[in-house]
């Protein structure tokens, strides 16, 4: 690794994030938080002090990006990023808040996960609110996709950072020839779609502020909320409603919706296998919820709509958003083990989402069936179509060797959540929803993760990198072969 071009990449990103520490701060003057405004402002500072000075100290050094450096630095900024944001959280003195609170805060919303410790939200200031918020919509689609925009101004190339960053297996696609406009492009999107979601939560009647704030959390697929209630707290069909069609399109590919805006047509998102694949899921998915719940005894007041309530859970559970609209946990067993496995497929790649991803759940489920095949025909010779086009068996294998090390990572999580004296039900949920960025478990994280030792919150602490990293990005060094020149 060169240690200084490096830490002058790692600066300039600390540069760059210190913006969003320093602008709860205006949040804060507005909303008479005098308190607040000191602790973001210092926060802010603190941040760009330690990035200028790593930029600086390197600054002489300028040579060409490998892919390799791209990982480091990936793994590095979203590591230094978590312990960074967690210290407006720990300096407002939250009540209970210990720093490991803090800190999982700040991973928990960068990593967009919406798993939370935080309790009274109600009662909470509306600055640190906003930057909870904010910090989940600024790690939805990748602050160093944003970064990369900016970089190039820097005398440093982006490609290797966006092949780190960027979610799923097909990622070497760019929409525009250079990187630096495919990052521009990608969040031109991104915010049209915030501003035009809080536009329409403001018009069916939320305050500006929850509007923005949810936006940020539907648009980025995070599902923190304002409220202690999360969704529920909004009675509006009409909300719950906008909520559902914003997580349907941010559970995605960007890169469709970006042709979908500058080539003016929509029908190529009816001829892609993913997307078709993904809304099969959901519509799967919701239809045994619907099935199961009305075969059940439980009575739902007469302001609840049983499909606009089956048609939410599933939507944001799946797509691994985690609003919620009432305790799903306490639905017979069948659904919220169904929802939660909705959530380990997750969204499509090149989304916002977590969980594995549709097209590798489509993968593996066209290469099984073709095993099944082989067996029956043992000469056959079976191609992996998704649609009409072969699949590289190079792609294929990458799959499963990440499905496989998914299962081990998975494996080694539960047994620590398991070592701490944490039931299965809450440590299989609690590994399987910060692992898919998902949130919201069952059992004793049905609504918060506030009751966990300090361990079990750093366990799942790092599920929540590797799900956000995709698990092989986070784990590749760690490895022998990658520090070998």
């Amino acid at each position: 690794m060169r240690l200084p071009y490096t830490t002058r990449i790692l600066g300039a990103l600390l540069m760059f994030f210190s913006i969003a520490q320093v602008l709860p701060g205006f949040v804060a003057y507005f909303f008479d938080e005098e308190t607040l405004i000191p602790i973001f402002l210092y926060s802010g500072f603190f941040t760009f002090f330690i990035g200028f000075s790593l930029f600086l100290a390197a600054s002489s050094h300028k040579e060409d990006l490998r892919t390799k450096d791209g990982f480091i630095i990936t793994v590095f900024f979203w590591t230094v990023l978590g312990f960074f944001g967690s210290v407006p959280f720990y300096l407002a003195n939250l009540e209970d808040i210990s720093y490991i609170d803090s800190l999982f805060e700040s991973i928990s919303g960068l990593t967009t996960t919406g798993a939370t410790v935080f309790v009274g939200l109600d009662e909470m200031d509306k600055s640190i609110l906003f930057y909870r918020q904010f910090l989940q919509w600024l790690g939805g689609m990748g602050i160093i996709v944003l970064a990369v925009a900016v970089l190039p101004l820097l005398g440093v190339g982006g490609m290797q950072l966006y092949k780190a960053e960027t979610p799923g297996p097909l990622k070497d696609a760019k929409l525009t020839p250079r990187i630096t406009e495919t990052a521009k492009a990608l969040w031109y999107v991104y915010l049209t779609m915030t501003v035009i979601c809080s536009l329409l939560y403001k018009y069916f009647g939320m305050s500006w502020f929850d509007a923005v704030c949810h936006a940020f959390s539907t648009i980025s697929i995070g599902g923190f909320s304002t409220h202690d209630d999360s969704f529920s707290f909004f009675q509006e069909s009409s909300l719950r409603w906008t909520a559902v069609v914003f997580m349907l399109i941010a559970g995605i590919n960007f890169a469709l919706h970006y042709v979908a805006w500058t080539k003016k047509r929509l029908l190529h998102y009816f001829y892609d296998t993913e997307v078709k694949f993904y809304l099969s899921i959901l519509l799967v998915i919701f239809s045994l919820t619907i099935f199961a719940l009305a075969r059940s005894d439980i009575n739902f007041d007469s302001n609840t709509n049983i499909v606009v309530e089956s048609a939410f859970q599933v939507v944001s559970i799946a797509t691994t958003t985690g609003f919620l609209t009432s305790d799903y946990s306490s639905w017979p067993l069948f659904v919220p083990f169904l929802l939660l496995s909705g959530g380990f497929i997750g969204a499509c790649a090149g989304s916002t989402g977590g969980g594995i991803k549709v097209i590798r759940a489509a993968i593996l489920l066209r290469q099984g069936t073709g095993e099944i095949t082989k067996l029956i025909h043992p000469n056959a010779v079976v191609a992996i179509k998704l649609g009409s086009r072969p699949i590289n068996s190079r792609v294929a294998e990458s799959v499963w060797g990440f499905f496989s090390i998914y299962v081990l990572v998975f494996i080694v999580l539960l047994m620590i959540m398991l070592s701490q004296n944490n039931d299965f039900i809450t440590s299989f949920s609690a590994v399987g929803a910060t692992l898919n960025n998902l949130g919201p478990g069952l059992g004793d994280v049905s609504e918060n993760y506030k009751g966990l030792n300090d361990v079990s919150k750093l366990g799942l602490c790092m599920a929540m990198l590797l799900g956000r990293l995709e698990i092989l990005t986070l784990l590749v060094v760690f490895t022998p072969s990658f520090w070998r020149n």
